[in-house]
């Protein structure tokens, strides 16, 4: 139970605070070590040293080469240089065929939008109820250049068959990208074993500051820059780059090595925990997502006949959201959860489990807004 004045933060799926290590390590670079890592004397060797650091912890926590990481201003800049920059480098012709899912991050579907306006074949594949997306639906599709899929959608924490899709694209000759985003730190990623040839990350989901990411970009892969101006980040991602920021992102990715896995257990108990307590304090409630592929610190749940923000207004020692940042808390329901089944008056339809047991709607009373509970601590 909180302590009087104290709030709880439940909204880790937004942001997370920066981890104290993180925060010591950048430190020198905030302050001391203020060279520019493209300048050739002490101070920027030093800044120039930290990044190439920074680099390869990036890399080992994802399974790559530290020359396959490139740099950004965090995970909206990453999905853009992926899907903007590969369809901006030489495609064989007849492969502007782009292939998405209906749960993804606007950081996707506004660069993907942009491509359907240039005249871009864009196909986007349901998810079932539990917000999955079936593997077999890429089956068959033909003149794909690019697939572009969430790892772990953000809002109901499902874990999407990236691997299979890869396979199924690949085998088409397409390109395949994965916003891993709001996976990185949670839960294994291995880009050998997604089959991903580009990969998002941005810092501030795991415990690094915002505004830092990182895209990874698989060896021999084209790709061209969105922003033009030197050269720095391999040619792909111009600007002086934030040193203090990049160190942070890889101190961040070190400590998620270190801690992850026991992390992971400790955390899936907690949300599991406050699942049972829940349905044991209101029958009714749905809890939405995959439980079966899922990320550990994610809980996502309706009331019937509720608004979210309604039930957090009365919570005032509980930070939680009712969808992702910067959506009102009284708005529809986000995309994401329509394309599971959602509606403006009803939760999804059940998915068997007696916590989804849904009682028969009021369709006079107000829309269920879902509550998104992400329960690290």
């Amino acid at each position: 139970m909180a302590a009087d004045g104290e709030v709880i933060y439940l909204d880790h799926n937004a942001t997370t605070p920066i981890a104290t290590e993180v925060a010591e390590a950048m430190w020198p670079y905030l302050t001391s070590h203020f060279g520019n890592p493209s300048s050739d004397h002490p101070y920027g060797r030093a800044a120039r040293a930290a990044v190439d650091l920074a680099r390869e912890q990036v890399a080992a926590l994802i399974g790559a080469h530290p020359d396959e990481i490139t740099f950004t201003s965090g995970g909206t800049e990453a999905n853009n240089l992926a899907i903007r920059g590969t369809a901006a480098a030489t495609l064989p012709a007849g492969r502007h065929h782009l292939v998405t899912s209906a749960v993804e991050h606007p950081a996707t579907t506004e660069p993907v939008r942009l491509l359907s306006d240039a005249g871009w074949q864009v196909t986007t594949l349901p998810v079932d109820p539990l917000g999955r997306i079936d593997p077999t639906a890429a089956v068959g599709l033909g003149g794909v250049g690019l697939g572009t899929f969430i790892l772990a959608q953000n809002e109901i924490g499902t874990l999407q068959p990236v691997a299979e899709l890869a396979d199924h694209l690949h085998a088409r000759g397409a390109l395949v990208h994965t916003d891993a985003a709001q996976a990185i730190g949670k839960i294994e990623v291995d880009v050998d074993d997604l089959g991903a040839d580009l990969l998002s990350i941005a810092g501030h989901k795991c415990y690094a500051p915002k505004g830092v990411g990182a895209l990874y970009v698989r060896r021999g892969t084209s790709i061209a820059p969105v922003l033009v101006g030197a050269g720095q980040e391999h040619g792909l991602r111009p600007g002086t780059e934030n040193v203090a920021g990049i160190v942070g992102l890889g101190q961040a990715c070190a400590l998620a090595r270190e801690q992850m896995a026991a992390d992971a257990e400790r955390i899936r108990g907690l949300r599991d925990l406050l699942l049972a307590e829940l349905t044991r304090q209101i029958p009714s409630v749905v809890r939405l997502g995959d439980p079966d592929h899922m990320l550990p610190n994610t809980l996502t749940i309706a009331i019937p006949e509720r608004i979210g923000a309604d039930i957090l207004a009365a919570c005032p020692h509980l930070a939680a959201s009712t969808g992702r940042p910067a959506t009102p808390a009284r708005s529809p329901p986000q995309p994401p959860l329509l394309a599971i089944g959602a509606t403006p008056t009803l939760p999804p339809a059940p998915s068997g489990s007696p916590s989804d047991a849904t009682p028969p709607p009021n369709r006079s009373s107000p829309p269920p807004t879902p509550v998104a509970d992400a329960a690290t601590s």
